[in-house]
């Protein structure tokens, strides 16, 4: 069923999963600043891993009535998997910080499109001009975000921006990952192996955290899984071709969040990357989906020897 053939009340449904999901979004960056102020970086994914380690078990008790479904054969795949993810979540928060928030969320949708650009050489994908179009268009945004040369280029916008690099990579081994894996299985093992990297980044010591930094470090942990749980569900009642541009107005949202909490300014050409940004996304997940129609008669119209 096309996006537009899907019923109303299933569009309704998606509408409000990616309300949850976009608040989830900004809750996690707001306890991020607050948990930083305490903890360090490792310290805090620390913290999510141990929650996500214990919770996913659960859940798969929950939703299967056993733990079968977090068996994996492909124990490698995974690692490589954390280590990229475990590096772009470290780059964002790190960076998150040091940037203003709006800066922060637009940087990060440039991921989708390294996703693009990585693709071809990843899954063995076929690289187009329109991937390489769209690709482009990205990031001709991303130098309106950071404008270089004109002053706004920091070790925060670096940071944010290589985060995007990582989480791309995590994208694509996940989608490999869920051809055999459970969903579950993916969100499992994302918590038992990023504790002892975190861990081994943590070599200085670990100190009981002050009392300020325990509800941040909680709604971080539970604020991710959430986000991402929204966003499948969302998925599962309309396209990705109307889900998405619901999760791009966690820019617009989160600026006048930066403004309203830490006084960031309110930057329009910010925003006119961000929209560049977001165009680009847009326009790619239209091509992909189109490229998917017209290939499904096709693979209809195959026929076993």
């Amino acid at each position: 069923m096309t996006a537009l053939a899907r019923p109303q009340k299933s569009i309704a449904r998606a509408a409000v999963w990616m309300v949850g999901a976009v608040f989830s979004f900004i809750a996690l960056a707001i306890a991020g600043r607050a948990a930083a102020r305490h903890v360090s970086t490792a310290e805090i994914l620390l913290v999510r891993s141990l929650v996500t380690t214990t919770v996913a078990p659960l859940l798969a008790i929950l939703v299967t009535g056993s733990l079968a479904c977090l068996v994996t054969r492909r124990p490698g795949l995974h690692l490589l998997r954390n280590i990229a993810q475990f590096s772009g979540q470290f780059l964002w928060l790190y960076g998150l910080p040091l940037i203003p928030l709006a800066q922060v969320f637009s940087l990060e949708f440039t991921a989708p499109l390294w996703v693009a650009v990585l693709g071809p050489l990843v899954l063995g994908e076929r690289m187009t001009w329109m991937r390489a179009g769209v690709a482009t268009l990205g990031f001709l945004g991303v130098m309106v975000v950071l404008r270089p040369g004109v002053g706004t280029m920091s070790i925060g916008s670096v940071s944010v921006l290589a985060s995007a690099l990582g989480f791309a990579l995590s994208m694509l081994m996940t989608k490999i990952l869920s051809r055999t894996e459970h969903p579950l299985a993916v969100l499992f093992y994302m918590g038992v192996l990023q504790i002892p990297i975190a861990l081994a980044l943590s070599w200085q010591g670990i100190a009981w955290p002050p009392v300020e930094a325990y509800l941040p470090l909680v709604v971080v942990a539970f604020a991710a899984m959430a986000a991402h749980y929204s966003i499948m569900r969302a998925l599962s009642h309309a396209d990705t071709v109307i889900v998405a541009p619901l999760d791009f107005l966690r820019v617009p949202l989160i600026a006048l969040v930066g403004a309203f909490l830490y006084g960031e300014p309110f930057e329009p050409m910010v925003l006119a990357g961000a929209a560049v940004i977001l165009l680009a996304n847009f326009l790619s997940i239209r091509n992909e989906r189109r490229r998917e129609a017209a290939a499904a008669p096709a693979a209809r119209g195959c026929t076993l020897p």
